[in-house]
């Protein structure tokens, strides 16, 4: 069980320090990382500064050349497994780190985040082993010819920018990749999750992954370690996940040499509900999709459109499914939602409740803050939320929440809500529920996102490419499109 720490256990036990070229780091500047569950610190952090970030890019360029370098694949694949296995065997230390960093309930860490976590190591250390190249014949004027065979060769030094809302399994989607590909990485964890980022540092440490291929800056993002490390000019790409503001900075940062970068933005993700669909499956889906994480998630729904001759009926199930939903202490098994990130985050989502109801939204269900037992006051809380008397001009339908709410409106035929649908400047996701199959790939090819779901939400091969559209990102990750990231292609061209 959780339990609060006093000051002084934290200062002894749970200070975490940057990790840079396989030594901790302190800087004498702290800040505290409290629990959003009830608001008591669970650590204090050492916030590097700028001399820290140059430290650790230089560790990562020189490891880039050094041993790590050497390595052949099938032994860089054999550390990337030993990193995995090592996340197994420390299961437990990686789900209590969520659980305080986040407050989100530990059934879902248990199955979805750790053991992502650790699979995407195996995953690219087996992409990366048994990878195609190309290779060519051609003819010469002197009748003797020449071969073309390409080589994947890593990209440098890769700065690994990470969200709060899915810290460790959003971190290794990149860090598991970058290294596969022979890169070495300086990872800047959000300052509301640092404590998987250091957990993992250990795990380089245990199992012997070259001093400096693996470093850890702790900070915030303006004129703070954020910004020292995209704007550095030794770092050779920058993969970011988070806010598309924030990802329109690190675009303009990178622009000063040149570099590329990965970017995995906000969302306003629509599901689109047929009257044909499969109902209990629908409502399951989007219970699922509008509030798991308290709604803290890219992918999720924020905006649910209900063919008409279902709305009312699809409305009441929702409404139910909503009310069932119990906050609680990520331990506590029937707790069915944790709370927000932060004190500043529910400030932001109540702001968006009170806009609702200013635009005159019907309030169906939540609203507000829940009553929470004395001990969890100081949380995070707010209530899941369901809106209807909105239309797709409103800013509730427009403007990126990141919390559990969703806004169902209704719509009267296909064309009608594919239009509706696209009438927005994210692009990431869509939830289509529906029993035609004809329907359902017409929808799917014609709605302007990066993923389309049919009849199911948050499902997905780890082999597939993920990434948005429009204001929702660039580029692609997942299976062999991450490689085309983190490695840069080279002709050799063999005159015979």
């Amino acid at each position: 069980m959780l339990r609060k720490l006093d000051f002084e256990e934290i200062v002894k036990a749970r200070n975490i320090r940057n990790f840079i070229n396989g030594e901790y780091i302190e800087t004498g500047r702290w800040f505290e990382k409290r629990a959003p569950y009830d608001g008591h610190v669970v650590a204090r952090v050492a916030e590097a500064g700028k001399a820290e970030v140059d430290a650790a890019v230089r560790a990562a360029r020189e490891a880039l050349h050094g041993p790590w370098s050497k390595l052949v694949v099938t032994e860089r694949v054999e550390m990337l497994y030993a990193v995995a296995n090592e996340i197994d065997r420390r299961f437990e230390d990686f789900v209590e780190a969520e659980m305080t960093d986040m407050g989100q309930p530990a059934h879902f860490i248990r199955h979805v985040d750790v053991p992502r976590g650790a699979a995407n190591f195996k995953l690219f250390a087996d992409i990366i082993k048994n990878v195609p190249t190309e290779f060519f014949e051609m003819a010469t004027p002197d009748g003797r010819g020449a071969l073309n065979y390409s080589v994947r060769k890593p990209v440098g030094v890769v700065a690994v920018i990470c969200p709060w809302n899915l810290p460790f399994l959003l971190m290794t989607w990149k860090v598991g990749p970058a290294m596969a590909c022979g890169n070495t990485v300086v990872v800047k964890p959000s300052e509301e999750t640092p404590q998987a980022a250091a957990l993992l540092a250990e795990v380089m440490t245990t199992v012997g992954i070259p001093k400096g291929v693996f470093n850890v800056v702790h900070g915030f993002g303006p004129d703070a370690a954020g910004e020292f490390l995209t704007t550095h000019p030794q770092v050779s790409a920058i993969t970011f996940t988070g806010e598309t503001r924030t990802g329109a900075a690190i675009m303009k940062a990178a622009a000063d040499g040149v570099r590329p970068v990965s970017l995995e933005l906000g969302g306003k993700n629509a599901a689109i509900v047929f009257a044909d669909c499969d109902r209990d499956a629908a409502i399951e889906g989007t219970l699922r999709s509008a509030f798991a994480n308290c709604g803290q998630v890219c992918l999720g729904t924020e905006r649910v459109y209900v063919e008409r001759p279902i709305f009312d009926e699809f409305v009441s199930r929702l409404k139910r499914g909503v009310e069932a939903m119990k906050p609680g202490l990520p331990t506590d098994p029937a707790s069915g939602m944790g709370p927000l990130i932060s004190q500043e985050h529910r400030d932001k989502v109540l702001s968006y409740y009170k806009k609702a109801v200013e635009e005159g939204a019907t309030v169906v269900t939540g609203g507000g803050i829940p009553e929470m037992p004395e001990a969890l006051k100081a949380g995070a809380w707010v209530q899941p939320t369901i809106w209807t008397g909105l239309g797709d001009d409103s800013v509730i339908a427009r403007e990126e929440i990141f919390g559990p709410c969703a806004l169902v409106m209704p719509f009267d035929n296909e064309a009608e809500v594919i239009r509706r649908a696209n009438d927005n400047d994210y692009g990431l996701a869509t939830a289509i529920w529906t029993t035609n199959l004809s329907r359902a790939h017409r929808v799917a090819a014609a709605i302007e996102v990066g993923i389309a779901w049919v009849n199911s939400w948050f499902l997905r091969d780890l082999r597939t490419p993920f990434g948005g559209v429009k204001q929702s990102g660039i580029g692609r990750e997942g299976g062999v499109h991450s490689l085309e990231f983190y490695t840069e292609l080279k002709n050799v061209c063999i005159k015979l």
